[in-house]
């Protein structure tokens, strides 16, 4: 499927395995408990968001919940309105099922059950269109290509679109070319300490920061992610306003 889905961390025990290389996948029961039935994927299908939707709007949707994952859903390169959301748990597709009809901002949301292989298929499909989105090939507008060009670098990136279960070596990963260390990457969270899908990078200077904004919309895992130069200060805000 090419570059795999984001790994969950987790401090405590979930639907997920806690291994160092674990994945969404579910892992088999011990051998004494074969013949129980595996727990439900927990995952549901949304319909009828708003096209400016982004992955804290559908958190903030099922506040409260455990949200491991969201899958927006493209057709032709367009966002067709439709996402998955995976949950930390399976009981927790309960819960947003009772958030079916309710509104995100004016339009009221569809929920539905949905199933682990459906999700997959989306993963492999948005990986598939992302090689050759028109939304990559389509030139940005002049005016936001000079504003990224003519900003001031001060050695800080802003990172926009992770997915929420992206940590900090994904992130290492991404920029592989540039020497970085755990404590120079900043993922922000919002004030229930929940990441917003933001993070701030610092590098070693602005020269490193200035290059590695050639990986401006390029993917992490199924996700484009965008680059801005930031600045230390915009970081510490950002920082401070997630304690």
């Amino acid at each position: 499927m090419g570059a795999k889905r984001q790994r969950i961390v987790d401090k405590g025990p979930s639907f997920y395995a806690n291994s160092p290389g674990s994945s969404f996948m579910y892992n088999a029961p011990p051998n004494g408990y074969v013949s129980q039935p595996p727990p439900q994927f927990p995952v549901v299908r949304l319909r009828g968001l708003p096209f400016d939707c982004t992955e804290t709007d559908v958190a903030e949707f099922f506040h409260g919940l455990d949200i491991v994952d969201v899958l927006f859903v493209h057709k032709g390169g367009k966002f067709s309105g439709e996402a998955f959301c995976v949950l930390g748990y399976p009981l927790q597709v309960d819960f947003a099922l009772q958030k079916n009809r309710q509104n995100m901002g004016r339009r009221y949301v569809e929920v539905f059950r949905s199933k682990r292989q459906d999700y997959y298929k989306t993963i492999a499909n948005e990986m598939s269109e992302s090689c050759g989105s028109p939304r990559r090939n389509i030139p940005r507008a002049k005016s936001y290509d000079e504003g990224k060009d003519s900003a001031e670098h001060t050695g800080v990136l802003r990172l926009r679109g992770l997915p929420f279960s992206a940590g900090k070596d994904d992130i290492m990963e991404f920029f592989k070319d540039f020497v970085l260390s755990e404590d120079s990457i900043h993922i922000t969270m919002n004030s229930e300490g929940r990441p917003t899908g933001e993070a701030f990078v610092e590098f070693a200077n602005a020269e490193d920061s200035k290059a590695a904004m050639a990986k401006d919309r390029m993917t992490l895992g199924s996700r484009y992610i965008e680059l801005f130069p930031s600045s230390v200060e915009e970081l510490d805000e950002a920082v401070s306003r997630g304690r």
